[in-house]
């Protein structure tokens, strides 16, 4: 049998972490290194490999019934290769140092096991519907695999440039930097987009460090039903991305 498709083999490599493509993650266990990945992401797996539902905390199930900001987690152990992916997303492994990195939970794919994850709050007077007000905090030392819809943008951040980001395109930046929200509008104005710009709320970020953006504002997950009319452009009320999206990126 011939035929192109024989061109995407698997892609042998050292590393323990590695891409098999763009939007196909390849993480080698040895039976001592653990990984985390969302719920329902393993696409195949070679060896001897076992998935097993990641115990939560009775902490963790409160934070998250109360920010809605939290991840469905299954540890992967054994011996073998697994491979992950979501939708077809754009993958990307981060190292994870004493420098902290700061996400919304929709775009992490996996996680080494060592790694210590909660939810942060992020000050506002407002909530705003992309970013939202609640982020998720990851620590230690290890490697995170995070997705983005489509080839993003890594700014630097210094004490001399700091940088603005649209609040529905932010995926995660470094916990040490000074994050303030902001619309340029007045306050009766705040919940609507800028004049006719169609520009809304941002992050703007400073200190030293990087914040990373995706090319798309508020994907809709698989099977969301996205609303209609002004209620739902600007992701409020019953018919719009806040009243039928809970607990993902759109809320």
């Amino acid at each position: 049998m011939q035929s192109p498709l024989f061109a995407h083999n698997d892609q042998q490599t050292q590393e323990r972490w590695s891409l098999q493509n763009k939007q196909m993650l390849r993480v080698t266990l040895e039976g001592h290194d653990d990984i985390l990945a969302r719920k329902g992401t393993m696409v195949a797996y070679q060896g001897l490999v076992e998935f097993d539902a990641e115990f939560q905390s009775r902490s963790a199930a409160r934070s998250r019934a109360h920010t809605g900001e939290g991840l469905d987690l299954m540890r992967c152990h054994g011996q073998g290769t697994v491979f992950l992916a979501n939708l077809a997303q754009h993958i990307h492994v981060m190292e994870v140092d004493q420098d902290g990195l700061t996400v919304d939970s929709s775009y992490v794919l996996a996680m080494d096991s060592a790694l210590h994850h909660e939810v942060i709050a992020v000050d506002s007077l407002y909530g705003i519907s992309g970013s939202g007000k609640y982020q998720l905090n990851i620590t230690g030392r290890g490697r995170v695999a995070l997705m983005t819809s489509g080839a993003p943008l890594m700014m630097q951040v210094t004490p001399d440039r700091y940088v603005n980001c649209d609040a529905d395109a932010i995926v995660a930046w470094s916990t040490g930097l000074r994050v303030q929200m902001q619309a340029q509008t007045h306050s009766s104005g705040v919940w609507r987009r800028r004049g006719s710009t169609g520009e809304g709320w941002e992050l703007s970020f400073m200190g030293t460090g990087y914040a990373l953006v995706q090319p798309s504002e508020l994907l809709p997950p698989q099977n969301a039903q996205i609303g209609h009319g002004a209620a739902a452009q600007f992701g409020m009320g019953q018919q719009g991305a806040r009243g039928q999206n809970q607990g993902n990126v759109w809320s």
